[in-house]
């Protein structure tokens, strides 16, 4: 057996993965040091990133100062409930648009992922209007559910995987007697493990780091999420930042969990984009 050739190309090329890596870590690193830190250590230059008295006593803090529990529970109830309808709205729309045929199913399709380009942001007051004056759902849980419940980038993410399951699998499902939702349940789902996994990921981060929503239409502090929470170590005349990055660590621990319990999956749906037949 001959021997690996060396390539310099490849030992540059990880040279600059690992380097950009590093720097990705920096503000992680920063975030962590400064938890452990006084407010005017924080920000003192140069960085000392290991605290000389760690101060642990931040992370016992946080629990106390404010209702951390009760903001990371609903959070955490938010989130769930988002994920799972996105997941089920998004498969079962995108398998419509993917595996069946009907009059204007591209025209409907194409005008619904063009809603990716609108902006919230453009829409929001109206859609808060909406919410208030119609359904009267301001200052719940439910109106944040059912505004997330539905996502353009979800159903074109799922569409373009089942584009490429072979369509002969679904008809030889139809010939032995399997209706549509039957399909979906017990072929396309079980398939497409890593496209669910990404958009798992995705809907989990930005429902998890939901700023504005929330902002918007909570009112009662019994109500309000971990982001608008950590606003409350903020107040006019000063700012605790040791415990905000504290909080900032204990709030990023969920998110990292769930990355690395789908990973293997994340990184297969991004490679593959689906089955290559």
């Amino acid at each position: 057996m001959t021997a690996a050739k060396f390539r310099p190309s490849k030992v540059i090329l990880y040279f600059v993965l690992v380097l950009i890596a590093l720097v990705c870590l920096i503000p992680f690193a920063w975030m962590i040091s400064a938890s452990l830190k006084l407010n005017k250590d924080v920000f003192a230059f140069p960085i000392q990133w290991i605290p000389q008295n760690p101060r642990f006593q931040n992370y016992g803090d946080i629990w106390e100062q404010i209702p951390l529990g009760k903001f990371i529970f609903n959070t955490t109830k938010i989130t769930v409930i988002v994920t799972f309808l996105q997941l089920l709205t998004s498969s079962f729309a995108a398998y419509a648009f993917a595996k069946l045929r009907f009059k204007g199913k591209n025209v409907l399709f194409i005008s619904y992922v063009c809603t990716i380009a609108v902006p919230w942001q453009a829409y929001m007051v109206p859609q808060f209007i909406m919410m208030r004056n119609t359904f009267h759902l301001n200052d719940t849980h439910l109106a944040i559910i059912c505004l997330q419940a539905f996502s353009a980038f979800g159903v074109f993410l799922m569409r373009q995987f089942y584009m490429d399951v072979p369509d002969e699998l679904c008809e030889a499902a139809r010939i032995d007697g399997m209706n549509e939702y039957q399909i979906w349940a017990k072929i396309m789902l079980p398939l497409s493990k890593p496209a669910l996994a990404t958009l798992t990921i995705f809907t989990f981060v930005a429902t998890w780091n939901d700023f504005l929503g929330p902002l918007i239409y909570l009112t009662t502090t019994e109500k309000k999420t971990i982001q608008i929470g950590l606003r409350m170590f903020i107040s006019q005349y000063s700012s605790e930042y040791g415990l905000i990055f504290a909080a900032s660590v204990v709030v990023l621990i969920p998110v990292l969990i769930v990355f690395l319990l789908l990973q293997k999956y994340f990184v297969q749906g991004i490679a593959t984009s689906g089955l290559k037949g």
